[in-house]
């Protein structure tokens, strides 16, 4: 510890800004999950794609590796444009020296914010902003983040499972017709799910079913 003190008493300012960016660096390395998960489009992607394999009932198809890889790179195609606002207005002012650590961070944060309150309904973040008695803000630079990503959190799960919900449809009109055939010939002992799985991938095939699945997400944002 105290050599690394000295480190910094005796360095020069170049060596002391280098380490404040590799710290940074590493912060933001660290928190990386949390941010992808609860600040981007990654949640409601992926409970969307695991709710198309669980209304076609094909277990393990496609595997768990695939869908979540598809849903990490359908979030970067989404956030992008949030991507890029803050690597211009934060990151790379921050690593000219133009800006300080602080106002980066402030910068930063604008463009995710203003992101996160398109697709959080006012319902839910009123009721974090309730539980800690704030003031209604007047800008969205006003809202604090620990209201704002648990609100948009629960909005991004309630949006998915609506959309799930829609999905899950036409999948269980299959069901109930292949089980009231099943019935009406006295097979009973037969699962319907082993008839009519064949009959679901097939319907999903003809329709193009992985497209319209990433054309409707895509625009839900």
């Amino acid at each position: 510890m105290t050599e690394f003190m000295e480190f910094f008493n005796t360095a020069s300012p170049e060596n002391v800004s280098t380490s404040v960016k590799l710290l940074l660096l590493l912060t933001v390395l660290s928190l990386a999950p949390s941010i992808l998960i609860l600040m981007t489009s990654f949640t409601r992607i992926v409970i969307v794609l695991s709710f198309v394999r669980t209304s076609l009932a094909t277990q393990q198809m496609p595997p768990n590796q695939v869908l979540i890889g598809l849903a990490l790179f359908l979030t970067f195609f989404v956030m992008a444009p949030t991507f890029q606002e803050v690597n211009d207005t934060a990151l790379t002012p921050l690593f000219n020296e133009e800006i300080t650590l602080e106002d980066a961070y402030d910068r930063a944060v604008i463009p995710f914010k203003e992101f996160m309150s398109k697709n959080t309904r006012q319902k839910d973040l009123a009721l974090f902003l309730n539980y800690i008695n704030a003031e209604k803000p007047n800008s969205i630079e006003d809202i604090p983040l620990t209201a704002l990503v648990p609100a948009f959190a629960i909005s991004e799960i309630k949006t998915a499972f609506q959309i799930g919900f829609m999905i899950f449809l036409p999948f269980l009109i299959i069901d109930m017709v292949v089980a009231s055939v099943l019935m009406s010939m006295g097979m009973m002992m037969l699962p319907p799910v082993m008839i009519s799985l064949p009959f679901k991938i097939l319907l999903f095939v003809l329709v193009d079913g992985w497209y319209l699945i990433v054309k409707s997400l895509l625009q839900t944002f």
